[in-house]
């Protein structure tokens, strides 16, 4: 017991996340994480092609599964990476699918709804990514004063 009557603190688990060593991830994170980013990849092939099919409804559509997508693998992840990942899959996929092939063939068209598409895209990522849940302290240690 220290002077305060209080037990010592538990020096194994002091300081911050940013202070204690790197580690190796799981090979389950690593599979998540994995799975997301294709994952994204699909959402976004999906979205490009329901988007221009049916525009003011499939925009939103397209662009409500991509955010379902992003909040769901922070939330399963439990980290902000879950959100991160599945965003740089649809942001890679997306990219690609812009660009023409050498027979003149392209999937997004010069139009509002692709704009749309990829503005609100990267949009809805950097919400789900910025403003989702980071890491908290549970339990009784996150009540200091208690």
């Amino acid at each position: 017991m220290s002077a305060k009557g209080r037990p010592p603190a538990d020096r194994t688990n002091a300081g911050s996340a940013l202070a204690q060593p790197l580690r190796m991830p799981s090979p389950a994170r690593i599979a998540a994480h994995l799975g997301l980013f294709l994952l994204g990849g699909v959402v976004a092939v999906a979205g490009s092609l329901v988007q221009s099919g049916w525009f003011p409804g499939g925009l939103l559509l397209a662009l409500a599964a991509a955010a379902g997508l992003f909040l769901g693998g922070l939330r399963a992840t439990g980290g902000r990476a879950g959100a991160v990942v599945p965003a740089a899959g649809w942001m890679i996929a997306v990219v690609l699918l812009t660009s023409s092939r050498p027979e003149g063939d392209f999937l997004f068209a010069a139009g509002a709804g692709s704009y749309l598409f990829l503005l609100g895209g990267m949009t809805v990522a950097v919400m789900c990514a910025t403003l989702g849940g980071g890491r908290q302290p549970g339990g009784a240690a996150a009540r200091l004063g208690k």
